[in-house]
This record gives C-alpha cells, structure tokens and sequence, in this order.
C-alpha cells in the first residue's frame, strides 16, 4: 500500500478536478448549476476536506521521522537537456500542506454563510477550490519551473476572486491593480529563473545552491551577477508577500469578499512569496548581501505596515495593513538567515490572521443589515461600537486574535515574534530596535480596532455621521438603491453557524500553537529543520531570553494600555494631542506614505502619457508619411495616365525628348 507521501499528488488534484466539474457545468448548464448551489458547494467543500484529510495523513508521517519524498518525470527532452516536473513531500511542504487546507476548508464553510444570498455562490466556491488547488501544488513543487506555473496560477485566481464583483468600480480596479504589480516582480523572478538556470544548469533548489556558488568560486559567474539574479528572484516574492514597494496591491485586494481576504492573507498568496524564500535558502545563505537586502527590505514593509494602520477607519483596510507588517516580520527572520523562525510565524500568523478577518466579515455581515450593503458605510469604525454584547462569539474571538498579534504570551503570536525579534538582535541591532518599536505599535492598532467596534455605544443609527461618511467618499446620500430600502435593525446581531463555527475552531490553534515553538524545546524546528533545533538547544540561554521577551511583552503592554486609554476609557484625545499638533506626519500616514500617489503619478499617469505621444507619432508622423506615399502614388498615377495614348509617334517623342534632356544635362556638367 502506498504512503500518503506517495499520494500526495492527490492533494492539489482533489480541489482542481471539483473545480473543473463545477467550472464546466456553470459554462455548459448554467442554470440548472446554479440552482443546484448547496450539493456544489458541499462538492467543493468535500474535495478540500479530502485534501486536507491526505495533508494531515503526510504531516503525520513526517512527525513519525519518515523521510523525504521527491517524484520526479521528465516532461521535455531535447539531446541532453532533460526538464523533469513532479512532487517533493518534506516537513516544511507538509506543514504548509495542512496549513493551507485547514484554512481553506474553514473559509468554505464560512462562506456558506457570508455568500449564501449572493447570485455568484458557485463561481465563488469554484474560483476558491481552483485558488486553494494551485497553492498546493505550488507547496509540493520540486524545482522553480514548476513552482513558477503555480505562481502564475495562483495570480489568475487571485485577480479573479479580488474582481469577483466585477460591476463594482473598485473591485474592477483592485483586480487590475493587483495583476499589474505582481506581474512586476513575476517578471523580475522569471528573469531571475532563467538566469540561475544558465548559471547552474539547473531548477532544483539544492542544485541552484551548490552551483551558483561553484559557479562564483571557478569563476564563470561573478559574485555581483549571482547576487543579482538572487535578487531578480526575491522581486515574486516581494511581489506576492506585499513586500516594500510592491505592497500597493494588498489593502486594495479587500474589495473582494472577506472569505477571500481571510484566504489571501493568511495562508496561500501572500505565504506563497516567504513559503519560496524559505525554499531558496540553499541558495540566499551564501550570499550575506542578499540576505541583507532582504532584511532591510522586510524591516521596511514592518514599519510602513504598522504605521499607515494607525489611522485606518475602515476596519478590513486596518487588518490588511496589519498583514503586510506581519509579512514583514517573517521576510526579516529570511534575512537574518533563521527560515525556522520566518515559517512559525506564517503558521501561527495564518490561523490568528484567518480568524481576524472571518471576524471582521461576520462584524460587516451584520452591519449591512442596520447601514445597508455600502462598504463605505458597512466597514467603518466610526459607526461601529458596543457590538460585543450583541455578537459574543466574535468579539471574542476577535479579542483572542487582537492578544495574540499583539505578542502576549502564551498566545501564539509570542512566541513567534519573539523569536524573529532574538534572531535580529543577533544579527543586525539596529533593524530590531525597529522591529521592538512596530511591536508597540501592533499592539495599540490592533486593540484600536476592538475597542472601535466592540466596546462602548453602537453608533450605526446616526443618519447624520452616515451621511457625512458618503460625502466624504464621494457617493451622494440615498443613492445606494440597497442601503435606502434596507431595513433597518435596531443592532446587528450574532452571525449563523457557518461563520461562528470557524472562528471558534481557529481560536484554538491561536491560543495554542505557539506552545510548539517555545525557543528551550521548539518541535517545530525539530519537526522543520533538525539542525537548527539542535544549535537552537545548544544556544538557548535564559539570561538572554528573559530581558528580551520581557521589553517585548512590555512594549506591548504600553500599546494596549494607551489604546484603551484613548478609545476604551476615553481619557486621552489623540486627535488634539497628536494629530493637530502633527498634522504633516498625521496627513503623511492617512494618506498611506503618498505611495498611491507617486505610484498614480509616475506610473499611471506616467504610462497614459507615453501612451498618448505614443499615439500621436503614430497618427501624425507615420500615417502622415504613409497618407503622403499614398497621395505622392495617386498624383503621379494621375498625371501620368495622360501619357498613355497608345500612339507609337507620341512614344517616339518622348523618348527623343529624354535623350536631348540627358545630353544637355551631361554637358551643362562637363
């Protein structure tokens, strides 16, 4: 009997045949699909629950110490060249196997719920079974060819699902916009791929490793150039993890449904970018200037991340920008060369991170029954407030992921940041003093956004400050055909089964997996990487621990302290005290760096420009020339008709008429 290891090409299969079954019959029998919503969605949700039964089955096998499986064919011959595709099972892909189809499972079960009046239910469950099918096969793939198809696939499903509403304006364009940036650095990895690839000969990633340094140490390629297609490879990542500057597209991508929000930010586009970083490390380990600029890059996004969060209203754009901090974080434990600590924090990052946003929706699902379907109006804080007492399971789950991104121990997020916060201390002082400072300010925004919506009065009835919100968005008041003939309720209420049930479910692992990373006896780097639990064993020393995990707690500490300070007991007015006294640095914030700006200006206008002298060379001076070859022909055909006499005399003259004109030409010379 085969392993589940040997099976596990089964795992990205399962999703992508559901997938192409509902597919097929939406395009051929749509209707009748349509109509049939609940046994495809139990379909859908059936063959991402056998996926995940057969990633539990391979973890399990690699937590008994089986050891690695790699399947490989060739897919393209050609003399001696030979390109091999496959699947590769180890701890790592394992643990990211029964990550992603944990996650993608629970989002599907909620969706049931937050979908279940939308006309789009079936294409939703079937963009989400083709999306969760091409992060898994990008997880088990053995070379960075492969991984490169399911890149790209995984781009496509994504542009579709953040599009999903596609009537919407700003969906429309946060589809685009996503697509457009990450087909910058999918470029920039593609070049980066083909490049290692005429360096080493080769895809594989330990191949890549030992031949790029072969190649730099017999020198056929110089140390400047390996470095640079290094880093032409970190620019998908950087793409695809929302890293400095190719962040722009993530807080963008929530005018999609939150389940996909939940979906992208947690466990499958945005892990993808460190999930490959953490692959090529047999390749970025022997080259300190990669691993640096990584670093300095993720210290970057860390910063930029948390500080534009702090004015955010919109309570998704909140949760996104605290995504790309946190994407932060695990790209500067990459560049501090500790993979282990990066990984941990993408797993206990996915479960608290899915359950925030899957909280967020069902605080939005509910809020669209009192304010209407506006998301200007549905997914602002300034008319939230006093939802715990009348949606309980949220608000606690949501305070339980708030502890846990805060860094509190023993809640998941600790142990994790803690870790990546040691290992920069180690490495490069100065980008931890950075990264201790973004962990106070994680703390205030993330307790910012509960007491904003959770606790104090509702404020949702007030016509007045609704009215102002749409102003201030540009949308005239009553326009919305769905938010005046909603009927209001007196407050929003808790949401059904379908969405409580996952957010009780994920509660538990934020609570609890960060015990599995505790830096005296880590199993997950036991589990992950033996070595670097061996040396973590050896090197672990509580003198060091203690002080650190202690100013980190504490600094935490004063970030949640002042959020209830100044949106709990409403002691502190933070408008007067920092933002009128610093409006350049408050505008600076609210306004996201000005990068949406400078991009606008540079790129879109920039581009619509060119694009227009563009085209006015091409109607003025190349159609000119080709109107005026035309007009030349015309004319000359005209004129010359008259000479077409068919008389024999008349031929005669001219002729004689052209040999007097040369004589006289050639003497007038000589």
């Amino acid at each position: 009997m085969p392993s589940a290891a040997e099976l596990a090409w089964l795992i990205p299969v399962l999703p992508l045949l559901g997938a192409c079954l509902s597919g097929l019959g939406l395009i051929s029998f749509n209707r009748t699909v349509n109509r049939l919503r609940k046994p495809v969605a139990l379909l859908l949700i059936s063959s991402v629950g056998a996926a995940a039964v057969l990633s539990f089955a391979v973890l399990a096998e690699q937590l008994g110490g089986a050891a690695p499986v790699e399947v490989l064919f060739n897919w393209a011959s050609a003399g001696s060249f030979n390109l091999q595709m496959g699947f590769r099972v180890d701890a790592l892909g394992a643990v990211m196997l029964s990550l992603v189809t944990t996650v993608a499972l629970l989002v599907m079960v909620y969706s049931d719920g937050y979908m279940a009046h939308d006309k789009g239910y079936v294409r939703f469950f079937t963009y989400l079974a083709l999306f969760s099918s091409s992060m898994l096969g990008l997880v088990i793939s053995p070379n960075l060819l492969e991984i490169y198809v399911f890149w790209e696939l995984v781009g496509m499903c994504s542009y579709l699902l953040v599009g999903f509403w596609y009537d919407r304006d700003g969906a429309a364009h946060a589809a685009q916009k996503a697509f457009v940036v990450n087909r910058v650095g999918d470029f920039g990895l593609l070049l980066g791929i083909l490049g290692m690839f005429w360096a080493t000969g080769s895809f594989g990633f330990e191949q890549i490793g030992s031949g790029l340094q072969q190649a730099v140490a017999d020198g056929s390629v110089s140390n400047g150039v390996a470095i640079l297609l290094c880093l032409l490879v970190f620019m998908g990542p950087m793409a695809k993890s929302a890293q400095f500057p190719l962040h722009v597209w993530l807080p963008d991508a929530m005018e999609g449904p939150t389940p996909i929000s939940a979906l992208i930010h947690a466990a499958t586009m945005v892990a993808a970018g460190v999930f490959l970083v953490a692959r090529l490390q047999p390749v970025y380990e022997a080259f300190p200037a990669v691993n640096l600029v990584i670093a300095v890059v993720g210290t970057i996004t860390l910063f930029l991340g948390a500080t534009i969060a702090l004015t955010q209203m919109d309570l998704k754009k909140g949760l996104a920008y605290s995504t790309v901090s946190q994407l932060g974080y695990m790209m500067l434990a990459m560049g501090c060369g500790a993979p282990v600590a990066g990984m941990f924090h993408l797993v206990t990052h996915a479960f608290f991170k899915a359950m925030l946003f899957l909280g967020s929706g069902s605080v939005i699902h509910a809020m669209e029954e009192v304010v209407g379907h506006e998301p200007v109006l549905a997914q602002d804080m300034r008319l939230m407030g006093g939802l715990r007492r009348s949606m309980p399971i949220t608000s606690t789950t949501f305070l339980i992921g708030c502890v846990a991104i805060s860094g509190i121990p023993p809640l998941a997020g600790f142990w994790s940041k803690d870790e990546i916060l040691g290992q920069a201390f180690g490495s490069f002082p100065v980008l931890w003093a950075v990264g201790f400072i973004t962990a106070g300010m994680t703390a205030f925004y993330m307790f910012r956004l509960y007491f904003l919506t959770f606790e104090g009065n509702f404020r949702g009835g007030d016509t007045a400050l609704q009215a102002q919100l749409l102003a201030a968005a540009g949308k005239p008041v009553g326009s919305d055909a769905e938010h005046s003939d909603h009927h209001k309720a007196s407050l929003p209420h808790e949401s059904g089964w379908q969405m409580a049930m996952p957010l009780a479910v994920l509660a538990v692992p934020s609570v609890l997996i960060g015990l599995l990373g505790t830096p005296w006896n880590s199993r997950f780097a036991a589990l992950v990487d033996p070595h670097e639990y061996a040396h973590m064993a050896k090197s672990f020393s509580w003198a060091e621990f203690l002080p650190l995990a202690g100013a980190s707690v504490a600094i935490s500490v004063a970030g949640i302290s002042l959020a209830a300070f100044a949106y709990l007991l409403h002691k502190l007015d933070l408008a007067q005290a920092v933002a009128a006294r610093f409006p350049r640095i408050n505008a600076f914030l609210a306004n996201k760096w000005y990068l949406d700006a400078i991009n606008d200006k540079l790129f879109v206008q920039g581009s619509r420009k060119l694009a227009k002298s563009v085209l006015d060379v091409d109607s003025k001076v190349v159609d000119g020339v080709v109107n005026l070859t035309g007009l030349l022909t015309l004319g000359s055909g005209e004129g010359l008709k008259y000479f077409e006499t068919g008389r024999a005399q008349f031929y005669a003259l001219i002729v004689f008429g052209g040999v007097i004109a040369l004589v006289v030409l050639f003497g007038s010379l000589g």
